[in-house]
């Protein structure tokens, strides 16, 4: 496509926004001063992504150094399209494409709306790299650079490999943000979902060592009485 599509793109966004929404998405997003929200609804966006699928990286580009929000959002679904389709060095270069953007993925429903669907399909390949790229994101100075290094394995979790998750939450667990320790817990009630055992061993060896929060958050969906010995301590 052309920047003829990209033009279009961005007047469809327009054309979508609500105030009604906006205001929300202010409230829950608290968003930095130069980021600009104009209303759009995720399940749009996600539309409208399918449909420019096939715009060119350098659209992509434009769309993710935007200072409006929901177009970096689409930028980052257009580029999860891709990744959908792609398959080995394609996959890998739009992962990269991905990590050398970072700083334009500045909030947290960009992050989790982003890492598991374009850097996921790339760790489940089984780069040799993938955990020095996982430590790189973790050990960053960026709250939302170590955000999507957690959000990243979900995908991982998906397809039965907990393993890096298990390992970045005992690498974070003393991080001084609150999203991430809440992003902790959410990777862990994934994988309790999948084997509570094995989360409750896990939470047995390190409950001590966790956030609070994260703690919570890992134990939402054990039963009352077994998530109580858990909370109850925290």
């Amino acid at each position: 496509m052309t920047t003829g599509a990209l033009s279009t793109l961005r007047s469809e966004l327009r054309d979508h926004a609500e105030p009604r929404v906006r205001a929300q998405l202010v409230r829950v997003l608290s968003p930095a001063d130069d980021d600009e929200l104009i209303g759009v609804r995720v399940p749009v966006m996600r539309g409208l992504a399918r449909h420019y699928r096939e715009l060119s990286l350098g659209d992509v580009d434009v769309l993710l150094h935007s200072r409006v929000h929901e177009e970096r959002f689409t930028g980052l679904l257009v580029l999860a399209e891709q990744v959908r389709s792609a398959r080995g060095a394609d996959r890998k270069a739009l992962a990269d494409f991905y990590l050398a953007r970072t700083d334009c993925v500045d909030n947290w429903d960009l992050v989790d709306g982003s890492a598991h669907v374009v850097l996921g399909p790339w760790l489940l390949d089984g780069p040799l790299d993938a955990s020095d790229v996982l430590d790189e994101l973790a050990g960053s100075t960026r709250l939302w650079d170590r955000r999507i290094a957690v959000l990243a394995t979900l995908a991982l979790i998906r397809a039965g490999r907990f393993e890096p998750t298990l390992r970045l939450v005992l690498g974070l667990r003393r991080d001084p943000e609150p999203l991430i320790h809440k992003a902790l817990g959410w990777m862990l009630r994934e994988i309790g979902r999948r084997d509570e055992q094995l989360l409750v061993d896990f939470l047995d060896r390190h409950l001590a060592e966790l956030p609070r929060i994260t703690v919570r958050y890992a134990t939402e969906r054990l039963a009352p009485g077994r998530r109580a010995r858990f909370v109850r301590t925290r």
